[in-house]
């Protein structure tokens, strides 16, 4: 379950981990995260480690808690993670109201919670918000005193923070911690371990005791890689029924733009994934369905801050057809990076117009992003004619592309056009705790809308298209 972020430009909105149930039993313990109100890594000057989210109590139960409302209650997840923030001057990783009379108390939640990492060490060292080291253990760990909360800890890895390590025993001898805080975390860890199977014998006798690294890129692992690439692709807009392209020796295609060739495990991956079983980019996949393909950047990368246009609108001049693979990868939006614009980084929505108004037929736009985008530009422009939005669609999503656009897969059936336009979004104009548009004259746009609400609809900019419609136009 991943945060549901107050601001749209968050860098790690999609960030999440997931598991499942069978048979009463835990396959995967599930973790909710970053509880809550984290909608900032680095932005202005301020980062995750020192923000303090002032969030309304209407915000809280409007925007933030919802999602981890229903990841304890309908998920049923076995874990939480507190986020670095503080939320209204209390970090999150030791606020007893929040992890003990809302988590608890209130959704009934029963499972672990853990700290980010580091994150207890920042309550004394960022936050400023103890005395000393043993305070900030102590004060987490008694975050649930009353015997229905407790925060569990990682005991292992440099990176994951060693602050209960050092310093959990002096707050026991110093008695600003008693030994019970510990046997409730203790008890916690083994409960969700048990519910594993992580006692049940020999490891390697167990169900996945005997996993290796074939079975992790067996076929059968490759085509669900392929399925979920097929199905996170939307189509936001088909005018006059561009897509999909004739299947046809005799076409011409260009590709344009940094993404369609870019390394496969940075830019269609995203973040947070292991080794790709296999990589194919845009650019390689769609060769396979045309044998007259060429290829031009357009841009120097990603960021787009060099346009080499001549050589991109001298191909879009002369081939039948356009492809272009444009939007952000991890150098504009990722952990510890936030974006300060909804827009196309650099120089792409200059290249995207220019080659669309230069091309024999209507362009199609294919964009990976992870958080949303401003494309109102794409939207209204006649000699856009297809948008395909592709997220990080993972190893398999080249393939995924190439797919759709050429009419083996079907996008999905529809998607919810809303009228919002954010024409600029400066810090200035966000409250704090990143919340609230301050102006917009739009009628969908009120003081009273919170950003997320907005952010939600600014890529899905068409309604309605049947993606029957696609199998319609070459029977």
């Amino acid at each position: 379950m991943g945060e549901r972020a107050g601001d749209a430009r968050g860098g790690s909105a999609g960030d999440w981990k997931g598991g499942s149930l069978k048979g009463g039993s835990l396959l995967a313990s599930a973790c909710c995260k970053h509880f809550t109100a984290y909608d900032l890594e680095r932005w202005n000057g301020i980062d995750r480690f020192q923000f303090n989210a002032q969030v309304t109590a209407q915000d809280l139960a409007d925007t933030f808690q919802p999602p981890f409302q229903s990841c304890i209650q309908q998920a049923r997840a076995s874990g939480i993670m507190c986020a670095y923030n503080r939320v209204n001057g209390v970090p999150n990783c030791a606020d007893h109201s929040l992890l003990t009379n809302v988590a608890r108390q209130q959704w009934r939640f029963n499972g672990y919670i853990t700290s980010d990492c580091d994150a207890v060490a920042i309550i004394y060292e960022s936050h400023k918000y103890t005395k000393t080291p043993e305070d900030a253990a102590a004060d987490v760990l008694k975050a649930g005193s009353v015997n229905v909360f407790i925060l569990l800890f990682y005991l292992d890895g440099i990176d994951c923070g060693l602050y209960f390590k050092k310093h959990t025993k002096s707050a026991v001898q110093q008695k600003k911690l008693a030994t019970s805080d510990i046997d409730r975390a203790l008890r916690n860890l083994f409960a969700v371990r048990m519910r594993l199977g992580l006692f049940n014998g020999d490891p390697r006798n167990l169900p996945f005791g005997k996993i290796g690294p074939t079975e992790v890129c067996s076929q059968e692992h490759q085509n669900l890689a392929l399925e979920a690439a097929r199905h996170g692709i939307v189509l936001l807009k088909n005018d006059a029924k561009l897509l999909p392209l004739p299947k046809s020796n005799a076409i011409s295609l260009a590709v344009i733009g940094p993404q369609a060739n870019a390394d496969n495990a940075t830019t269609v991956q995203g973040n947070y994934y292991g080794p790709p079983c296999k990589s194919v980019t845009p650019l390689q996949a769609l060769k396979s369905y045309v044998k007259n393909i060429k290829y031009q950047t357009g841009c120097n990368d990603v960021a787009c801050g060099y346009l080499d246009a001549g050589p991109a609108l001298n191909l879009a001049k002369e081939v039948d057809y356009v492809v272009l693979v444009m939007g952000l990868d991890q150098g504009q939006e990722a952990e510890s990076r936030d974006r300060y614009s909804l827009l196309l980084p650099g120089n792409q929505q200059k290249l995207i117009i220019s080659v669309a108004d230069i091309a024999k037929k209507p362009v199609v736009l294919v964009l990976l992003s992870g958080g949303p985008l401003d494309i109102t530009f794409a939207k209204n422009h006649p000699k856009i004619g297809s948008i395909l939005w592709a997220g990080y669609p993972g190893e398999a999503g080249g393939t995924a592309i190439a797919e759709i656009i050429f009419g083996d897969h079907n996008p999905v059936k529809e998607t919810v056009s809303r009228g919002v336009t954010i024409r600029h979004l400066s810090v200035s104009q966000i409250l704090p705790g990143g919340l609230r548009f301050e102006s917009g004259d739009d009628p969908y746009v009120s003081k009273s809308t919170t950003l997320q609400w907005c952010s939600e609809y600014i890529w899905s900019v068409s309604s309605k298209h049947s993606a029957n419609a696609l199998k319609k136009k070459h029977r």
